[in-house]
């Protein structure tokens, strides 16, 4: 599988899982159906980015569920430029979105979500730099590489050792071009309009902007038993449910790796919105239901809204909110993080 793979297809066929109980390893096991392994590719065409930057902005809500502590961690950065040593030459605007997923403690969710925006920062290609595209991807490469390094070192410092893991999925928005890196079961989509065919009303369609990564999947496994590890009841030795993430260093020998999927999507007048969000929301809703779900109270009636809130920023908020808590009442046990992320041109 390609890295620097460009926007995938959308996915037209989604089955939520059903919810676990009473599962409490690292990482909750669930049912995985073989058709839905199974994605059907088509060529999406590139619509002409349109002229400006678009208004970007991020919600987040997050719900403890069942379990007893958070493990989950999340970043909103509208605005990353004041992050870095000296502002890009090539990019006008930088926006960063985050969330982390961690199983067997919250130390490498929180030590992702604190330091992984920093170091990105510090690698971000400085001054008049040809191929941006490809260095921005190297970047994040590299980034990922460099935070699980970082915490492996201090894991190890620890007494007693910390063993827990995280997955990542990271949103960074340079201009009008998103990239998205993610590792593990924690995952983005986008909810874009097409025009209908024959003069029909505009569709709406969700696209897959990350790529999920457990032991089930065959190039997964097959890397796990390359390194000398085993997969038994979907899981690397039988406990750890996905096959890429920070941290986990137990489990670094037996072929569990840092290296994200990279993907790019430019963003068009067509774009609505973004979700990020744990394995806990895709637990009990499909990407399509979600996204359903958010245009549903998009559409609705005007709602409550904090103060110096827009309406239409009051609706976000209340979207946000209302899908993160929808999860825990469908019987979601997990811990659940969303970030909806506004487009407006």
């Amino acid at each position: 599988m390609d890295l620097f793979d460009d926007l995938p297809a959308p996915t037209n066929s989604e089955t939520p899982s059903q919810p676990s109980r009473g599962d409490h390893r690292e990482k909750r096991k669930r049912q995985v159906n073989p058709e839905d392994e199974v994605v059907e590719e088509r060529t999406c065409e590139e619509k002409k980015v349109c002229k400006g930057l678009a208004r970007i902005k991020g919600f987040v809500a997050s719900r403890r569920g069942e379990r007893e502590d958070m493990q989950d961690a999340h970043v909103v950065l509208p605005d990353m430029s004041s992050c870095l040593p000296a502002p890009p030459a090539q990019a006008s605007r930088l926006a960063y979105f985050a969330v982390f997923d961690g199983h067997g403690g919250a130390h490498a969710s929180r030590f992702a979500a604190e330091q992984l925006h920093r170091t990105l920062a510090d690698k971000f290609p400085k001054g008049e730099a040809e191929n941006l595209d490809k260095l921005i991807k190297k970047c994040l490469l590299d980034t990922f590489r460099q935070t699980d390094e970082d915490f492996l070192k201090k894991a190890s410092s620890q007494k007693p050792v910390w063993k827990d893991g995280s997955t990542a999925t990271c949103m960074l928005v340079v201009d009008n071009v998103v990239y998205v890196a993610n590792l593990g079961d924690s995952r983005a989509v986008l909810c874009r309009s097409e025009p209908g065919e024959g003069g029909a009303e505009d569709r709406t369609v969700t696209l897959a902007l990350s790529k999920e990564h457990n032991p089930t999947i065959y190039e997964e496994r097959m890397r796990i038993q390359r390194a000398g590890g085993t997969v038994r009841d979907g899981r690397v030795l039988g406990v750890l449910e996905v096959s890429r993430s920070i941290g986990d260093g137990q489990y670094k020998r037996c072929g569990v790796i840092s290296t994200p999927d990279v993907r790019r999507c430019p963003l068009t007048s067509n774009d609505r919105f973004a979700i990020l969000a744990c394995d806990g929301l895709f637990k009990v809703f499909s990407a399509e239901e979600a996204v359903k779900y958010v245009l549903n109270i998009l559409q609705a009636e005007p709602v409550e809204r904090k103060e110096g809130q827009t309406e239409e920023e009051g609706r976000y908020e209340t979207a946000c909110q209302r899908l993160a808590s929808e999860a825990v009442r469908r019987g979601c046990a997990d811990n659940v993080t969303v970030i909806l992320v506004s487009i407006e041109f």
